[in-house]
């Protein structure tokens, strides 16, 4: 199987309270809408809302997501945060913050130092 794209797809309990968080809220750069939908940007990735649910996706779900500062983050979003800024035992740096419908997104981030950034290529 060759994967050519991805995307994350989300069916919140409200789209436009959750196209309010993810687009305003989080500042995600939009790449797509379409009449019930729109897909952001999430990095490498996408995120796509669209449709709804009766219900929030629970526990079962979170989104990772690298930041470059973690601390500029915390300052932005402080009233999403529900669990402080800490540094792992595998070494990054997260932060946990909810989306209107309680879905875990983690903000994380890489130290210079760790192995996430460090060229394999290299180091033989």
């Amino acid at each position: 199987m060759e994967v050519l794209a991805s995307r994350v797809l989300l069916h919140p309990v409200d789209l436009e309270r959750s196209l309010h968080f993810y687009r305003d809220v989080l500042g995600l750069a939009i790449f797509r809408e379409f009449p019930g939908g729109t897909v952001f940007f999430l990095g490498g990735g996408y995120l796509e809302l669209s449709g709804s649910a009766q219900e929030p996706a629970g526990e079962a779900i979170a989104l990772w997501l690298q930041v470059r500062d973690l601390a500029a983050a915390h300052r932005e979003l402080a009233a999403h945060v529900v669990r402080e800024p800490r540094q792992e035992p595998w070494g990054l740096h997260e932060m946990w913050i909810t989306d209107p419908d309680g879905t875990r997104i983690v903000l994380v981030q890489v130290p210079a130092d760790h192995p996430i950034r460090r060229d394999s290529r290299h180091h033989r």
